[in-house]
C-alpha cells in the first residue's frame, strides 16, 4: 500500500542518515527515516558489555572537522577528553619513544641527526600551512619526491594511516590526506565520554523532535523510477512510500543495489570504482594497564595503532579500562586469524601479560573504514549529492566526500544533500518537473 504523507525518504540511520533528516525536518519538510536493523546508529553505535563501552572500531572526534563543527552548532554535548600524549613508536619488534617533542626527538634513536631535522622540517610544514598539493598525485608519489629520509617516511606513512585510518598510498590522493594530517597535528582528536553512541541519542531525540519519522526493522528493497526521475520507496514487507526525493546514505554497492535499472547510471559506476577502507579491530577492557602510561603506539614497519582510550574518556562505570587496536588493512588483505595474532602480538609487545587483565573482549575482523576515499580510479572527483542520472534522488555517507575524511565526511554530504532536497522542494510550483507536482 502506498503512502503520499512525506516530502523525502532518507534511507539509513547513521551519523549521514539523522544529520540530513534533522537538516529536511527543521525546514518543515515532513521526512521518514528507514533503518533496517533494530538499532539506529550504524557504525556509529556502542556496545555495553558489562558496563564496558565498546564502539565498532576506530573513533575519534576531529575538533577541526565538519561533525564536531555541526554539533557545536546544534548543541549538541560533547563530553570526553584528548587522548593521551605518551606516545610510542613500534619498529623492527621494539618499542620506542615518539619522537613526538623536541626532547624527545634530540634523544630518538630512531633517525640519524639528518634525519631528525628533516622531520622537523616536515613536522612544520604539515602543520603550519595548508598543503599545496595537486589533487591527483598520489600519496606514495609525494612522500617519495618530498622525504628523503627512510625513516622520516616510514614515521609520515605511519601518521597518514593513523589520521586517515587507510592504508593505500599507491592510490591515496596526497592532498586530502595531508589536510587531514594538518588537522590531527593542529587541533587533536576528542575520544567521547560513553562512546559514540551519545551522539547517536542525541540526535535520534532532536530529530524526533523535529517531527522525523523513523522506522527501525525497515528494509528497503528498491528505489523505483520512471522516465529518469524517482516517484517510490518500495521496503522489503511490502510498504511502499510514494515520493519524489530520496537521499541514501548506504554504501555505493547498496544503493546501486535498490536503484531500478542501474547499469547505465552514476551509482553503478560508484558501485565498481569504489575502494573500501577495512581495518581489523580489537577492543579490551583490562582491570589494569599492565605498563602504566604506555597509552599509545604507533606501528612504523606494521599498519598497527594502539590506543587506551579510558586516559581521555570515561569509557566504564567501574574501573575498567578500555584499550583500542587496530591493523589497516589495504584493499583484499584482510585475513582475520592472521590479523588478529597481529594485534596480539602488539598487545604483547607494548603490555606484556595482558592476557590475564582481560574482562571485555571484542574483534572485528573485517570493520569498514569508509565505503569509498578519493582516489585516483575515481572518475568523478567529488561524487554527489545529486545522482546525475536520476531526478530526486541523492546521496550522502562518508564515501560521498568533497574533501572531508571518515565522519566528517558522512556530516558534511548529508547536509549537502539535504539542501539540495530543500532547494528543489522550495522551487516555485510552476518551475518543478511535473512528477514533483
Amino acid at each position: 500500500m502506498d503512502r503520499k504523507e512525506f516530502d523525502a525518504a532518507v534511507i539509513g540511520g547513521g551519523l549521514a542518515g539523522w544529520i540530513s533528516a534533522i537538516e529536511l525536518a527543521r525546514a518543515g519538510k515532513s521526512v521518514v527515516l528507514l533503518e533496517k536493523s533494530d538499532r539506529m546508529g550504524g557504525r556509529a553505535r556502542t556496545v555495553d558489555r558489562n558496563d564496558t563501552l565498546l564502539n565498532l572500531g576506530s573513533h575519534a572526534l576531529y575538533r577541526s572537522g565538519e561533525l564536531y563543527a555541526l554539533l557545536r552548532e546544534w548543541d549538541v554535548p560533547l563530553e570526553g577528553g584528548p587522548p593521551s600524549s605518551k606516545i610510542s613508536a613500534i619498529w623492527s619488534n621494539r618499542v620506542f619513544p615518539m619522537p613526538a617533542s623536541p626532547v624527545k626527538l634530540l634523544a630518538s634513536r630512531l633517525l640519524s641527526w639528518s634525519g631528525k631535522g628533516e622531520l622537523v622540517r616536515l613536522l612544520l610544514k604539515l602543520g603550519r600551512t595548508e598543503p599545496d598539493t595537486p589533487e591527483a598525485v598520489s600519496l606514495r608519489d609525494w612522500a617519495e619526491k618530498e622525504v628523503r629520509d627512510p625513516m622520516v617516511r616510514h614515521i609520515f606513512y605511519a601518521l597518514c594511516r593513523t589520521a586517515t585510518y587507510t592504508l593505500d598510498p599507491d592510490r591515496q590522493w596526497a592532498g586530502p590526506v595531508l589536510r587531514q594530517v594538518r588537522r590531527s597535528l593542529k587541533d587533536g582528536v576528542l575520544y567521547l565520554n560513553g562512546g559514540w553512541q551519545t551522539i547517536v541519542d542525541r540526535l535520534e531525540k532532536m530529530g524526533a523532535a523535529a517531527g522525523v519519522r523513523a522506522m527501525c526493522g525497515k528494509a528497503v528493497r528498491a528505489i523505483e523510477q520512471t522516465d529518469g526521475a524517482v516517484n517510490r520507496v518500495v521496503c522489503a514487507d511490502g510498504e511502499a512510500f510514494e515520493l519524489a526525493h530520496v537521499i541514501s546514505t548506504l554504501p555505493p554497492a547498496d544503493t546501486c543495489r535498490l536503484v531500478t535499472n542501474a547499469e547505465q547510471t552514476s551509482p553503478y559506476r560508484w558501485k565498481m570504482e569504489a575502494r573500501p577502507s577495512m581495518a581489523a579491530c580489537l577492543d579490551l577492557g583490562l582491570k589494569r594497564l599492565p605498563v602504566p602510561g604506555r597509552d599509545i603506539a604507533i606501528g612504523l614497519d606494521q599498519p598497527v595503532f594502539f590506543s587506551n582510550h579510558s586516559a581521555g574518556a570515561t569509557l566504564s562505570r567501574h574501573d575498567t579500562i578500555v584499550v583500542h587496536l587496530v591493523k589497516y588493512n589495504g584493499p583484499g588483505e584482510s585475513d582475520p586469524r592472521a590479523d588478529e595474532r597481529l594485534l596480539e602480538q602488539t598487545m604483547s609487545l607494548l603490555h606484556p601479560g595482558w592476557e590475564q587483565e582481560v574482562a571485555v573482549r571484542q574483534y572485528l575482523p573485517n570493520m569498514p573504514v569508509v565505503h569509498d576515499y578519493m582516489h585516483l580510479g575515481r572518475t568523478n572527483r567529488f561524487p554527489g549529492p545529486d545522482v546525475p542520472d536520476i531526478q530526486g534522488l541523492y546521496v550522502a555517507g562518508d564515501w560521498a566526500s568533497h574533501g572531508e575524511m571518515l565522519a566528517d565526511a558522512a556530516a558534511a554530504s548529508a547536509r549537502r544533500a539535504a539542501q539540495r532536497v530543500l532547494a528543489e522542494l522550495n522551487r516555485p510550483r510552476e518551475e518543478q518537473p511535473l512528477h514533483d507536482i
